[in-house]
């Protein structure tokens, strides 16, 4: 087993390493621009008729689809950087997840916004404010209360070791590397088959959904193994309600407007809550009963 924690702590090191480096920031960058260029010219063409793309004409028609699809492979690159984050911290983790949903719900204020066909056509007034609307901004709101709540949760994180045996310490991280490795290949598989259905179907439904219920298992995995360095009860539980944090947020991805802010913001609450409650007991307790 020790040779399959070491072999996997390279390559997840090596990929981390290529994925996190300066050049592949830039690569992305450049990426998102291209794309964002490209498909706006091709939404000129399409709209002018000078070009017909079959099952995709009726996306390019839309004015705001090549900001969508922008913010979708952003969000594809940040799904790919929470894998690498999962290895470092389990409540960084957490906040990343919830910076993840908080950018989900930017990406839906403007998805939103491209379901206004002509904004002139409306009449606006309090009792008639178009549904989209609305759903902009609860949207937008709820992304705001979100990141200012991750800001304070961000202030008050504090690390302690799962254990005081730095050996153990090591090989709790190379295991949390190993689940992270398998959690790459599924993000690769599921953009995969996200792939495949575009160009099949001419259809794209980026599966977050999917990915996250890999997360919920993946961070069920790591409690299970802390267990076999700590059966201390304020990290057992900790851990166990970042799970609960990790499945919160994976509901929210399930449910329509309103409700998804709701739990958005609630899940948000819960982490600042959790973060500020352990931080207050840890004043409390020696470090060598925490590390126990």
């Amino acid at each position: 087993m020790s040779f399959i924690l070491e072999k996997s702590e390279k390559l997840f090191n090596k990929l981390r390493d290529i994925y996190e480096g300066h050049k592949a920031n830039m690569l992305i960058s450049k990426l998102l621009v291209i794309i964002f260029l490209v498909t706006t010219l091709i939404s000129l063409l399409v709209k002018e008729e000078y070009i017909y793309l079959g099952a995709l004409n009726k996306y390019f028609l839309n004015s705001f689809f090549t900001i969508e699809l922008c913010f979708v492979i952003l969000l594809m690159f940040e799904l790919l950087s929470l894998v690498f984050m999962l290895p470092k911290s389990v409540s960084k983790s957490v906040g990343k997840q919830l910076e993840l949903l908080s950018l989900i719900f930017i990406r839906g204020a403007f998805k939103e916004f491209s379901h206004l066909r002509d904004i002139n056509d409306y009449t606006f007034d309090i009792t008639n404010i178009p549904d989209p609307i609305v759903n902009m901004m609860f949207y937008a709101l709820g992304s705001l209360i979100m990141f200012t709540l991750l800001g304070f949760t961000n202030k008050l994180r504090k690390h302690t070791p799962i254990t005081n045996v730095e050996a153990d310490t090591l090989k709790f991280i190379q295991a949390k590397k190993l689940v992270s490795l398998f959690l790459f290949l599924s993000f690769l598989v599921i953009v995969g088959i996200d792939l495949m259905a575009f160009f099949n179907t001419g259809t794209y439904y980026p599966s977050f959904r999917t990915f996250y219920t890999m997360l919920i298992y993946s961070d069920i995995l790591i409690v299970l193994i802390a267990l076999r360095y700590t059966l201390n009860y304020f990290k057992i539980f900790r851990y166990s309600a970042f799970v609960v944090a990790t499945i919160f947020i994976r509901l929210a991805l399930s449910l329509e407007p309103y409700y998804d802010v709701i739990i958005g913001v609630f899940t948000s609450v819960f982490v600042l809550l959790l973060t500020a409650t352990y931080n207050y007991f840890l004043k409390d307790i020696s470090t060598n009963k925490l590390r126990e």
